[in-house]
């Protein structure tokens, strides 16, 4: 018996094992050692990093924005996720005309983390990611995940060699996640989904980022039983009797289950199935509005395939109808006519909701209770912000790449002179200024007073009475202190008035 998607088995979910895992592993035949091996270093790569394969771009399966446009949305993008939270709340609806525009690619990883709430979850979490990869992982997980890693997108640059950092990123994100909900553990369909966010952003972010998409967008799908999978199918079949009841009545008809067609489709999010450009703009509006973007998706291959009674003449059993939705035709598929017709879908996120109950109500009759029971599913952004609200420093961007740039020669000889400055002030004011004597003294200097070894004391009060000092006294101290005769100069130069020494540091003066 095949093994499910991430390695139980059920009966219920035999078909779905049978065909998911078998595309899956053929698809991971092309990134074999010989085909890698024959990809030159000279190879180019598209603008998206492709070097071959079916979602490499072309002209015909995706529309040029001009750059001016481009340049214009860039602004407008970076405007709003610089104010986040006030977009959200008040101006959610042109939030979500931007995203159907498509996000402009320069800020596409950015985008994606804030609108699904990983960014938040990020802050909230500091130090999380570092814990989780620093552990070794479960065995039983880590092995099937190794053998994963080649199967994803082996055409693109960043997965196209066995253990590039591609994959090795990609094996840490997988492995965090089994440890951050071991309930869960891996599920193969994961891998496609941690590989898109890596191609937008780093491994911290792309982890926070599948977690997100993990509980809040898509809940339960990679669960134990794929039950929830199951539930949406019966979603899309409710809701493709009323929008093209022609393709409902010939799958009923063949008796073909929705978990047969739409299990990859749903699981990968149309990551293996569209062109690349398609890919993303899908993402950008799915991000934003939730799973009724996925559903709609769904419910236009499924009216372009089998719409139209000249479709169903090529499908006259079940599988040819089968082959018919696995080749489904580029031009359905091109971006702008796809994105149209998404647009034009009427499945609103409460009819959605609303089928979502009337079909867990059936579930419950038929099989009983779930034996998983998800955490309840957020229908866009906006949603998932409101159901945790942010801190303002949760919103707020971090550089990733911090460079010291070093200070001009003029500014750094600037500041060693302010510190010197600054040294010889303090040392001015702690220490007091002693004048050193002139050791090659002029006949008009005065003598050099005696260095202070003490503060002075306060004169004697018997000063008045200097008349009872004997005589010979005061004429010795007079005559000690009585400066030499000086004789009347010719003409009085600058040297003369001054009255520093020539050593002085103020003035410096040289015969």
């Amino acid at each position: 018996m095949a093994r499910i998607e991430n390695g139980r088995q059920s009966a219920d979910t035999a078909s779905i094992r049978t065909i998911s895992s078998s595309r899956i592993d053929d698809e991971g035949s092309v990134g074999s050692d010989s085909e890698i091996n024959g990809f030159t270093s000279d190879r180019q790569t598209d603008k998206y990093g492709f070097i071959g394969g079916a979602q490499q771009h072309s002209e015909a399966s995706a529309q040029d924005v001009p750059p001016e446009v481009l340049r214009q949305r860039e602004v407008k993008w970076l405007d709003m996720l610089n104010h986040w939270d006030k977009w959200m709340i008040k101006r959610f609806d042109k939030v979500r005309l931007r995203c159907q525009k498509g996000v402009p690619p320069a800020l596409r990883g950015r985008a994606w983390l804030y609108l699904s709430g990983g960014k938040v979850k990020k802050e909230q979490n500091q130090g999380k990611f570092q814990e989780l990869d620093s552990q070794p992982g479960d065995p039983k997980w880590v092995d099937v995940i190794e053998k994963d890693l080649h199967r994803q997108f082996p055409f693109h640059e960043m997965f196209v060699s066995r253990g590039g950092h591609g994959q090795q990123d990609l094996f840490r994100v997988l492995k965090a996640y089994t440890l951050f909900r071991p309930e869960e553990g891996y599920c193969q369909a994961q891998a496609p989904i941690a590989a898109v966010l890596l191609m937008h952003m780093p491994a911290e972010d792309a982890f926070w980022g599948l977690v997100q998409i993990c509980e809040k967008y898509l809940p339960g799908y990679y669960s134990p039983g794929l039950e929830a999978i199951q539930l949406d199918g019966e979603i899309l079949n409710a809701l493709l009797r009323r929008v093209s009841p022609l393709a409902f009545r010939h799958l009923e008809k063949h008796k073909i289950d929705p978990i047969l067609y739409m299990t990859e489709w749903f699981m990968c999010a149309f990551s293996r199935t569209l062109p690349w450009a398609s890919v993303l703009r899908v993402w950008d509006m799915f991000l934003c509005d939730g799973v009724k973007i996925i559903l709609r998706v769904g419910l236009v291959l499924l009216k372009c395939m089998l719409g139209t009674r000249e479709k169903l003449k090529a499908c006259q059993g079940q599988y040819e109808t089968m082959e018919l939705l696995r080749a489904i035709e580029p031009r359905y598929m091109q971006e702008g006519y796809l994105v149209r017709e998404i647009l034009e879908v009427p499945v609103t996120a409460r009819e959605v909701e609303r089928e979502h109950h009337t079909q867990l109500k059936r579930w419950r009759k038929n099989r009983g209770e779930l034996n998983f029971k998800p955490p309840p599913r957020m229908h866009g952004a906006r949603l998932v912000m409101l159901a945790e609200p942010p801190r303002r420093q949760d919103l707020q961007q971090n550089p990733t790449i911090v460079l010291e740039v070093p200070q001009p020669i003029s500014q750094l000889k600037k500041g060693k002179e302010e510190k010197k400055s600054k040294k010889k002030r303090s040392m001015k004011k702690s220490q007091p200024i002693m004048e050193v004597p002139n050791p090659y003294p002029l006949s008009i200097d005065p003598p050099p007073p005696p260095p202070p070894t003490e503060p002075p004391a306060p004169p004697p009060v018997r000063v008045e009475t200097a008349e009872a000092v004997p005589q010979t006294e005061t004429n010795s101290t007079h005559q000690q202190q009585e400066p030499p005769t000086v004789l009347p100069p010719a003409k009085e130069s600058l040297l003369q008035r001054s009255t520093q020494s020539l050593c002085s540091t103020d003035q410096d003066t040289y015969l």
